[in-house]
């Protein structure tokens, strides 16, 4: 009788709400990652972000990641490591603690993310000359 008048979804909300730490916290973690859930934590990576799932959801949409604080509102795909990638993508349902076919080896380099857009972003530069040089009227 509560799902014909929608009172389940009105009860899910107010969980939501309160174990996010009430109506403000929702509101700031809406604002800053666009979505309220409730769900598992799963894991925390080394950068601190945070993997959550809920199997209540669709599939597809049941796996979602936490930034962390430090990213503010600037982050994207790149900032997942290469270990917790696969388990976002539903490639494996193993977390990287308990997937014993990832070896760690000490050649493997820390995960970087993409610097595009930043001041640390790669810029290519030439050594050669160019053909065509601009006209200087200081020179002649």
């Amino acid at each position: 009788m509560a799902n014909y008048f929608g009172l389940s979804a009105i009860t899910n909300f107010f969980k939501t709400i309160s174990s996010h730490g009430g109506l403000r916290a929702s509101l700031a973690k809406m604002y800053r990652m666009d979505s309220v859930r409730m769900g598992t934590c799963v894991g925390t990576d080394k950068y601190g972000n945070k993997y959550y799932e809920n199997k209540s959801y669709f599939y597809g949409r049941n796996r979602w990641i936490e930034y962390a604080p430090y990213y503010a509102l600037e982050y994207d795909g790149s900032q997942i490591p290469a270990e917790w990638f696969g388990w976002m993508h539903y490639k494996t349902d193993l977390i990287p603690s308990q997937d014993p076919s990832r070896p760690q080896y000490k050649w493997m380099t820390d995960h970087t993310e993409n610097l595009t857009g930043t001041p640390g972003q790669y810029m290519p530069y030439s050594t050669t000359r160019p053909k065509i040089e601009a006209w200087s009227p200081t020179k002649a």
